[in-house]
């Protein structure tokens, strides 16, 4: 009993330990390092140092990050999150051109980086950000107008002196020991862009995307300044030989998605998909984007997945739109809004397509994914004292006759689901947070 009173944790493996302190943000961890020497050299173990988020930490500053890539950052950074200042009263730039040098250089494992709210006008062009890069993630930033060229524009601009200086000591200091290779490379390798309500993105910005050889995935969230003509200007065109060229022609997924901010102008993106856009497979519509987006599903002949989110939608829209839609493997439904009109009833009771109830009732799908591939004739019947409890109890009946892998009860509209299957049979439907609005007539 002695021993065990006795027992601190100096004598915990360092293993043990450092699983312990894999549990503490940033701000924290930096903090343990100052107990003792052997902390300090746990707290610089690159296991801990992986997946950094520095958007909690308040009062951030350029200072504090160069302190972190020079004492803990390192060679085991895999992905990193950054907030800038726009929404502070500290108002102004966090990155400069030598730290991201220095971060390409010390970090050559650096897959991910996401900004959030970053003033990036400073920057002369995204060719300064680390070649490792494959997914790029800009939260409500602000660009400078070349941002996404290849090559960064010539040196003069204000304020460049004092870090091409400091650019060039960091680059003589990792030549020495070997290092520095990272931020070398013929082209910029980004392979996913993610641009989440930045109002500075423009159809030239979206032009200027052409150059990336590597990019197969563009989201695009509240990008309200892009339209139908940028959009139809960056695609492909197709040669004799069925190869796309020109434009986005690596492209494979596109999100597009308008939720309706105040004051925003809807532009209708999505139109420029009517054009075609030869090798585009998976396309997913939210919000106000939604509704052009269906007009023009036709003419994507390559399109194999579709996701329609945060929308309303009728049982005659989803027909029209998808009826064409042979090729089709996978549709996911994603808390959309279903508007069913029914005449009304002429007596209590009546079969409303398996969702009777009052004159509004809305059922939340279950809170995973429920994939539905075949159409049972048998859904008519429903349980009418569950659909008062809870949303997801109401849309789980279970039919009279199920058969076993073919059918989900958690299908919040059956005479769509039914119509599809006829109409797409290899296509899988998935409802996910989705509701039901009767309207009667």
């Amino acid at each position: 009993m002695a021993d065990i009173k006795t027992c601190t944790l100096d004598y915990f493996p360092e293993n043990i330990l450092i699983d312990i302190l894999s549990y503490l943000n940033i701000k924290e961890l930096v903090r343990a390092g100052r107990v003792c020497k052997r902390w300090r050299r746990l707290v610089k173990d690159q296991r801990l140092w992986r997946n950094v988020d520095l958007t909690t930490w308040k009062g951030i500053t350029l200072h504090l990050l160069w302190v972190l890539l020079r004492q803990y950052l390192g060679c085991g950074l895999r992905c990193l999150r950054l907030r800038g200042l726009l929404l502070s009263a500290r108002a102004g730039k966090l990155l400069s051109e030598s730290w991201l040098q220095s971060l390409a250089n010390k970090c050559p494992r650096l897959r991910r980086l996401s900004m959030f709210h970053a003033d990036l006008r400073g920057l002369r062009s995204c060719s300064l950000l680390p070649r490792t890069l494959q997914v790029l993630e800009l939260h409500g930033c602000e660009l400078p107008p070349g941002f996404f060229s290849q090559s960064a524009p010539d040196d003069g601009q204000e304020g460049e002196a004092a870090p091409a200086a400091s650019l060039q000591v960091a680059e003589g200091a990792d030549s020495k020991s070997g290092k520095g290779q990272a931020s070398v490379g013929p082209s910029i390798t980004i392979e996913t862009l993610v641009l989440d309500n930045v109002p500075s993105f423009t159809d030239q910005h979206l032009q200027s995307l052409s150059s990336w050889e590597k990019l197969t995935r563009l989201e695009l969230r509240d990008v309200i300044r892009v339209t139908a003509a940028g959009v139809r200007n960056c695609a492909p065109k197709e040669l004799v030989l069925k190869h796309p060229t020109g434009g986005l022609s690596r492209l494979r997924r596109l999100e597009m998605g308008n939720f309706g901010r105040p004051g925003y102008q809807l532009q209708m993106a999505s139109l420029g998909l009517g054009v075609g856009w030869p090798g585009l497979e998976e396309v997913s519509l939210g919000g106000r984007e939604v509704g052009p987006g269906l007009l023009c599903l036709r003419r994507l002949r390559d399109l194999h997945w579709l996701q329609l989110r945060s929308c309303r939608l009728s049982e005659m829209q989803v027909l029209r739109s998808c009826r064409i839609l042979r090729g089709l493997r996978r549709l996911e439904f994603c808390e959309v809004d279903f508007q069913v009109h029914q005449r009304q009833p002429e007596e209590d009771g009546g079969e409303g397509g398996g969702n009777g109830g009052g004159g509004e009732w809305a059922g939340e799908g279950v809170e995973g994914d429920a994939e539905v591939r075949a159409a049972p004739e048998q859904q008519e019947q429903a349980a009418e004292g569950q659909v008062g409890e809870r949303g997801q109890e109401g849309e789980g009946q279970e039919p009279d006759k199920e058969p076993e892998g073919q059918y989900d009860e958690t299908d919040p509209v059956p005479a769509i689901r039914r119509a599809l299957a006829k109409l797409l049979p290899q296509c899988t439907l998935v409802f996910t947070g989705c509701k039901v609005t009767i309207r009667y007539d």
